[in-house]
């Protein structure tokens, strides 16, 4: 028996070189845009003015200055007790007349000590150190306030990215191939 003649193939896979580096990424993030604008407070201070009262009426009363009213009033109130005080210096000098037998001249004595005057009334009111009263009353501040404050705008700013490819070097060295050997055939009979 004759050997089974056989196909032979060699084959050669292809070879090839490949450069390659990566991408880069650039990444800028911008800061926010901000606008801060200062509001200032208000205020408004209103200050009335304040309230005086001086009252002097005692003090002008103690210079015997008082109304009419009040003066009238003290000599009415003094008179009757004045009246009084004169009725008994008449009687008393009517009693030193009326003894004759005492030694002098009691006639003499009491024209001599005649006076056309007036007794003295107390019409002024009562001097004193506090006559003048003062009071003052103070006018209330009306302070309004309005406050201020900060006026903040802001906007972010989007990332800017960049890409910036990398290398791609390709290179076939050699392709692929298959090669058939035929087997050689005793092609004699």
């Amino acid at each position: 028996m004759s050997p089974v003649p056989q196909i032979q193939y060699r084959q050669e896979h292809a070879s090839f070189r490949i450069d390659a580096d990566l991408g880069q990424y650039q990444i800028k993030q911008p800061r926010p845009t901000q606008e801060i604008r200062q509001v200032a407070a208000q205020m408004d201070i209103k200050q009335p003015k304040g309230d005086l009262d001086i009252d002097q009426s005692k003090a002008w009363d103690a210079l015997g200055k008082a109304n009419n009213l009040e003066v009238m009033q003290r000599i009415y109130s003094q008179a009757k007790d004045i009246a009084l005080q004169g009725i008994g210096r008449r009687v008393e000098e009517g009693n030193r007349m009326a003894q004759i037998k005492n030694p002098g001249n009691a006639f003499a004595e009491i024209a001599q000590n005649i006076r056309v005057s007036f007794p003295e009334m107390k019409f002024e009111g009562e001097a004193s150190y506090d006559n003048v009263d003062i009071h003052y009353t103070a006018g209330k501040p009306d302070i309004q306030v309005q406050e201020g404050g900060a006026e903040i705008t802001a906007q972010v700013n989007p990332p800017e990215i960049n890409y910036e490819r990398g290398k791609f070097d390709f290179q076939m060295l050699s392709y692929a191939k298959i090669e058939f050997t035929p087997p050689q055939l005793d092609t004699r009979l």
